[in-house]
């Protein structure tokens, strides 16, 4: 009896045991490697030589062009995502009512979100070139234009046309979280609120926005965590160039890793990213769920 209880103590344990392994060894042995590179003075030819303390990181800090990295990559996440939210909250109430070819609307929508950032950046890029752009190409045509435009004069500019490529494809993603929300919402929640006399903004903000308070979390603290990390639209576009005015830390980073073989540097600056992210996401989620309590 004693080995059956212990056996069946364990089982679950040994049910988890896979996924513990596979988590330690992709997961959190390379966050301890990162952070011990970061510590570490490593050569360009990527040897550990010793440790070096915070030397790193203080050579990161003092840096000109770490605070300008920095400050990209606050506007680019903050933009991306809570403009993508707004657009994919007003998106999934659309997409929530009934009307013709509403599943072909749904899959068109899905389509930008679906195909690959290094594609849709490539496309984009295309679009906006003064010499040879489709949008040029369009817009003369059309007769709105009489010569190509420059729309990317400025390295703010290429910036903002980023930030419109990190939105676009992220709306979608934000429209689908929030319409799994919208569609568990019981209709008898609204009928009983016609019945009282409630008008469509008050169904709104007293119905539909706490209903789907979980699903908005949800969608929010993961479009932090992927925006903040996104390398294939900046890369792709502009590289961080011209003098890592449109850079962000995913991208100087890699730079300093791989073109100028300052990996300690770069694990550095990995680290500072890693705590960003954990601090930003867990107020975020400890101020909605006491948000929830308090509902």
């Amino acid at each position: 009896m004693k080995k059956k209880k212990t056996l069946a103590a364990l089982e679950p344990y040994l049910w988890l045991l896979p996924s513990i392994l596979l988590m330690t060894i992709f997961i959190l042995f390379p966050i301890f490697e990162v952070f011990r590179t970061s510590m570490s003075e490593v050569s360009k030819a990527g040897l550990v030589k010793g440790f070096c303390g915070f030397d790193n990181f203080a050579k990161v800090l003092r840096g000109s062009t770490f605070k300008l990295v920095l400050k990209n990559t606050l506007v680019w996440t903050i933009a991306v995502v809570v403009i993508s939210t707004v657009f994919g909250f007003i998106l999934a109430l659309v997409l929530n009512n009934k009307f013709r070819f509403r599943k072909a609307v749904r899959a068109i929508v899905v389509f930008p979100w679906a195909t690959s950032l290094i594609i849709q950046a490539g496309v984009w890029k295309f679009i906006i070139d003064k010499d040879y752009g489709a949008l040029n190409t369009l817009l003369m045509k059309i007769g709105l234009i009489s010569s190509p435009v420059n729309w990317t004069p400025t390295p703010g500019a290429y910036f903002a046309w980023e930030i419109f490529v990190g939105i676009f494809v992220t709306v979608p993603f934000v429209t689908f979280c929030v319409l799994s929300g919208l569609q568990s919402i019981d209709n008898s929640y609204y009928e009983a609120a016609t019945v009282d006399g409630a008008n469509y903004w008050q169904k709104l903000f007293k119905i539909t926005l706490p209903l789907v308070k979980s699903s908005l979390t949800v969608s929010t603290v993961l479009n932090i965590i992927y925006v903040f990390n996104s390398f294939p639209i900046i890369w792709t576009i502009t590289k961080g160039d011209p003098a890592s005015r449109t850079d962000t830390l995913v991208t100087y980073l890699y730079k300093l890793a791989f073109y100028k073989g300052k990996s300690g540097e770069a694990a550095a600056v990995s680290v500072i990213g890693f705590l960003i992210l954990c601090i930003c996401a867990s107020v975020y989620m400890v101020l909605s769920l006491r948000k929830e309590d308090e509902d």
